[in-house]
């Protein structure tokens, strides 16, 4: 794709990626045809092809309309174009870009504002996310039904294990799973341990970053970043083997800490050790593992939804299944894997209606065979499904852990 930038955007840092990125792009469409947006809204401008020329567009005149802020919005980052596309162009990252320019030069209306930036003052905060989680649990029951269906009922923790192995790893906490799904990292941790391995979480790490870098506040991510790094360092130093991330939307973030913080002389090493550190559960708990442990007999059915995050960010799409089948435990068919269930991050409060469309289609999809329960890899996903779904659903390794002996 040839480009001429607008003279802003010239030999700057932006510019030069940017330019880049749209250089590798065919123009083949490929893309399109496993676009969730675009399968829905049938408007090019909905699907990635259109957004990368409306990026292009924006950096070769310097500017954008609303109608292009618009159209970006809609983008779930969930990342099926690249797994499509033949180029291998990073269409997120050059989204990425896109936004954070548009945010600077436009305004939003002021309720776009304040939802945006009250979501960057509570999700990335544990201890202000569970407050106000119990407080909307404890009135639940008079709430109306579409505010209630958002409202997880509240889970007992379960507690995790007292004994000390030979091998440490550290564990990401995480932003929403301490408050909604306390037994998620419980049960890993459980697992962990009768494979011989000792999770530790540092009480300093918080938010991976995702949330602030998302919706185009990308110092601010990157701040959280830094800061998980100056947390983990310590025990990186005193042995720990990996960091183990149980919600695949941290890992995709995680992953990315090594190229986000290249150019920064303080940080660039460490985040390139962290993001090689980095691993999604299911890189650990293995099918040779799984085969270590003792399982009840099992006769009820799942359905697995890989999260976009697991199968196109971190390239590990069918990481949880065999999981299950070594474990005993029987899956259902599912259809149209790729797409996304409408989660995404904070889209299903940003998009609400797209959102609840691409919800509905995914859990047809998951239902085609009437599972008796669906487990995902992340959080987000987690809690979105659960919204509607008519059988529990709950992180894979929480089944695995239930069907130990």
């Amino acid at each position: 794709m040839q480009t001429n930038l607008h003279p802003s955007f010239k030999n700057t840092v932006v510019g030069v990626e940017a330019e880049e990125i749209l250089r590798s792009c065919v123009h083949c469409g490929f893309c399109t045809a496993t676009c969730p947006t675009y399968q829905e809204i049938s408007d090019e401008r909905d699907g990635p092809r259109g957004r990368i020329y409306l990026i292009k567009q924006l950096l070769e005149t310097g500017s954008a309309t609303e109608k292009t802020r618009d159209h970006l919005d809609k983008c779930l980052s969930c990342r099926s174009c690249e797994t499509t596309c033949p180029s291998g162009v990073k269409y997120a990252r050059l989204a990425d870009l896109g936004k954070e320019i548009i945010e600077e030069q436009q305004t939003r209306p002021l309720q776009e504002r304040l939802v945006r930036w009250t979501l960057r003052q509570v999700l990335p905060y544990r201890h202000r996310f569970t407050a106000l989680l119990r407080v909307g649990q404890l009135f639940r029951p008079i709430m109306p039904t579409v505010i209630k269906r958002k409202i997880p009922f509240r889970v007992k923790s379960t507690p995790w294990p007292t004994t000390t192995q030979s091998r440490t790893m550290l564990l990401l906490a995480g932003c929403a799973q301490p408050g909604a799904t306390p037994n998620t990292n419980a049960a890993a941790a459980r697992v962990l341990d009768k494979l011989g391995v000792t999770l530790k979480e540092a009480p300093k790490a918080g938010c991976c970053g995702a949330v602030s870098y998302h919706l185009s506040k990308h110092e601010e991510g990157l701040n959280f970043m830094r800061n998980n790094i100056d947390a983990w360092w310590p025990e990186i130093q005193a042995g720990a083997e990996a960091i183990i991330i149980t919600a695949s939307g941290c890992g995709a973030m995680v992953q990315d800490y090594g190229e986000l913080l290249k150019d920064d002389d303080q940080y660039a090493s460490k985040a390139k050790r962290i993001s090689e550190l980095s691993k999604d559960l299911s890189e650990v708990v293995t099918v040779a593992e799984i085969k270590k442990l003792s399982f009840k007999e099992s006769k009820t059915t799942t359905a697995v939804h890989c999260p976009c995050s697991l199968q196109h960010a971190l390239k590990l799409p069918d990481s949880v299944e065999p999981l299950l089948a070594a474990a005993g435990l029987a899956t259902t068919k599912t259809k149209d894997k790729h797409l996304c269930c409408g989660s995404a991050g904070t889209y299903s409060i940003l998009q609400p209606k797209l959102s609840a469309k691409l919800l509905d289609n995914k859990l047809k999809a998951l239902s085609i065979e009437s599972p008796d329960r669906i487990v995902s890899a992340n959080v987000g996903c987690q809690l979105h499904l659960g919204t509607k779904s008519e059988v529990p659903v709950q992180h894979w390794i929480e089944l695995i852990d239930e069907s130990l002996v």
